[in-house]
Order: structure tokens, then sequence, then C-alpha cells
């Protein structure tokens, strides 16, 4: 996403990691279709400060606004979607412990995690209806803290150093607790079975009679206010990736098109006025897509930099990253169809591997249903019901 008026903060940030990223893109369809994550990557964007980007400077990271740390993921996604998921909730991390600065061990852990340590996710649980109960526990044993549970999509855990385990202590107060994910008895299943994103590491990970550090262990309730906002926003910027992927393959694979439809009106496809009105098409679909997260991060930066944020302005940017939801969702699935038709049956070549942006939108799309979303929305502009507890 270039050219945005006053951008010449993000314009530098982004020129920074560009020529990486083109490093990056190089044999990302071959990794998806042979299944080989990208750890070789991953370890390229580490050495060059991504893990650090949201850091603080004053404990050696970048400070870089949040609104262009989720710009520059969508960049990544274009390059590699699964490698730009695994930031997630390495991020989200960083927001805790920003914005829980007075606890005296988050300057040590935002230290370590501009250094390059890599925080992987442990949260969802299967549930029935409502809000997925936490069954994972954290118990007192023959002097030791020991945690049990059991979690899944857990994004990022197979490239992680810690995984953040969200628990139970014995009283029931609601904690998160940095695991190392190569200590005894945590299993990383690596068993996520979707379509799509399938090199996220984002499958099962048990933890059996797993020894807790206190000092590891944070209370939920000072996590960061706008979680929810920087989640979705994070999985806006993935599907902005994906479109501007369909539409780089798209061009691509229209340029390698040699042979036209009998019906078609010239000879040469890329000269076809009708295929290049389907690109114009996917090009207008990835713009809108665009324009709808770039509103919306001009409000996170609003809740991000403010310690105790107006519940007016959470509300606010909440909708703002749901509606992007829905416009980014129907847009990149839309183009990500709507490609094919400039292709010819050519395009569905395992060779172009166009099926993968497909697949990893819709099933990024799966996380956060978007059936709710309009609902929620609607009802906070005819009644002003507060869209987080509807």
């Amino acid at each position: 996403m270039t050219g945005t008026p006053g951008d010449a903060g993000y314009e530098a940030l982004a020129t920074r990691f560009r020529p990486l990223f083109a490093v990056i893109a190089e044999g990302e369809a071959e990794r998806e279709r042979l299944g080989e994550g990208p750890r070789e990557q991953l370890r390229l964007l580490i050495d060059a400060g991504f893990a650090g980007l949201r850091v603080p400077s004053a404990h050696g990271g970048g400070d870089v606004p949040l609104s262009q740390v989720i710009r520059l993921l969508s960049e990544l996604a274009e390059a590699d979607v699964n490698l730009a998921h695994i930031w997630r909730n390495h991020v989200s991390f960083v927001e805790d412990r920003r914005h829980d600065a007075a606890d005296p061990r988050s300057a040590e852990w935002l230290r370590r995690l501009a250094a390059g340590e890599i925080v992987g996710g442990g949260w969802s649980e299967p549930a029935l209806m409502g809000a997925a109960p936490v069954t994972t526990t954290i118990v007192e044993r023959d002097g030791r803290w020991l945690l049990n549970g059991t979690k899944y999509y857990a994004t990022g855990s197979v490239y992680a150093r810690w995984s953040t385990v969200l628990a139970l202590y014995p009283a029931g107060e609601k904690v998160v607790a940095l695991i190392p994910t190569d200590a005894e008895g945590v299993l990383i299943g690596d068993d996520w079975d979707g379509f799509g994103q399938r090199l996220t590491g984002s499958g099962s990970v048990t933890y059996r009679d797993v020894v807790v550090d206190p000092n590891d262990v944070f209370a939920y309730a000072e996590r960061y206010p706008y979680q929810e906002q920087y989640y979705q926003s994070a999985l806006n910027a993935l599907l902005v990736g994906i479109g501007r992927a369909v539409l780089r393959d798209g061009i691509a694979a229209l340029h390698d098109r040699r042979r036209s439809h009998g019906r078609a009106l010239v000879a040469d496809p890329r000269e076809d006025p009708e295929l290049q009105e389907v690109i114009g098409a996917v090009a207008a679909s990835v713009f809108g897509a665009e324009a709808a997260l770039l509103r919306s991060l001009a409000l996170i930066d609003t809740v991000a930099e403010t310690p105790d944020p107006r519940p007016e302005h959470l509300t606010e940017t909440w909708v703002a990253t749901s509606a992007t939801q829905l416009v980014a969702g129907d847009a990149v699935l839309s183009a990500a169809t709507a490609v094919f038709d400039a292709l010819g049956a050519s395009g569905t070549s395992a060779v172009y591997a166009l099926d993968r942006h497909w697949r990893n939108a819709r099933t990024l799309l799966s996380h956060n249903p978007r059936v709710y979303k309009k609902r929620m929305i609607g009802a906070w502009r005819v009644t002003g019901a507060d869209p987080s507890g509807l």
C-alpha cells in the first residue's frame, strides 16, 4: 500500500523491508505445495529486527506505531501470508507488555522480544456455544506450579521460543503464562488440517504437568484493552496482502497466456479488452480492501497510544475493524475467484497454485465469523448498543 499522502514515515519503514519481502516471496508457492514451513525466511526477518518493531526504543526496539506494523504485515502477507500470520500473537504480546509497563517484568520481556525471541499463542479451547470456557489450569503440587490443558489454533507455536497460554489459577483467576515451547511436557501437534493457512503452526499444543515459573505468569485483566481490535486488524491486513498477491499473480499468469478463446475479440490475450476488464475489476476490489484497512488503522493508534482509551474510541475502532473485515473479505474472495476469468483453463494449473489465495482468504475469514458482524454493527448504528456486549 503505497502512495498515501503524508506517509513518509511508513514509506521509510517499508522501503527498509521490501527487498527482504521480495526474497521471501521467491518460492512461496512451492513451499506451500511441498508443505515446507518458512523457517529460513522467519530467521531472515528476525535478523532484520522485525520482532522488535513495536518494542519501545528504550528497550532496543523500533517503537513503530501499531498502524504501521499492521500495514507492514500486509506487505509481508503479499509475499507469504503464512509467514505474516505467524507474527500475530507475537505482536499482541508486545502490546501486553507495552500496556503494562508499570510491571517491572515488562522491561525485561521487551528487551528479549527486541532481541528476537518469538512468542506463539495458546488461547482457544473447544466450546459448545458462547464464550469458550477455560479448562487449562495451573495448580500447585509438591511445591511446584504445573500447567495442564490443550489449546487449538495455536498459531506460531511451531516456530516460537515461547507460548502464551491462557489458563486458570486455583482461585479461578484468568492468567497468561509464558511457557518455553521446548519445556518438558509440551507437545506441539502441528496438526492443523484446514485447507488454508497450512504453514502457520496453527494446530494443537498439549501441556502435561509443565512446570511454570510464577514470575512468567501475568494477570489476564491487565491485558491491553484494544486486543480484539488488534487481532481483527491483523487478519484484515493478511486479507489485503492476499488480495495484492491475487492481482500480482493474475497479471503474471495473463502475461504467460499464449492462446486465446475462439470467441475472443483479439488473438493476444494480453490485448483482449474483456480480459483486461477482469484484471481491472480485481484491481478495484483490492483497492477497496486496502482503502478500508487504511481507514480503520487511522483509528487504532489513538487507542494504542493512550494508557486508558475512552470507551467510545474503543467502540469506534471495533466497528471500523469489523466493517473492514466485511469489506475486505467480500473484495478479496471475489478477486480470488474472478481472476480465473482472465486466464482460461491454464490458470488452474498447479504451476500457478492460484487456488491457494482463495483457500487462505477463506480460512482467515473463518476465524472471526462475518455472519455476526453485520448485526452487531447495525445494532450499534440503530440503537447505540455496545457491540462488544452483543
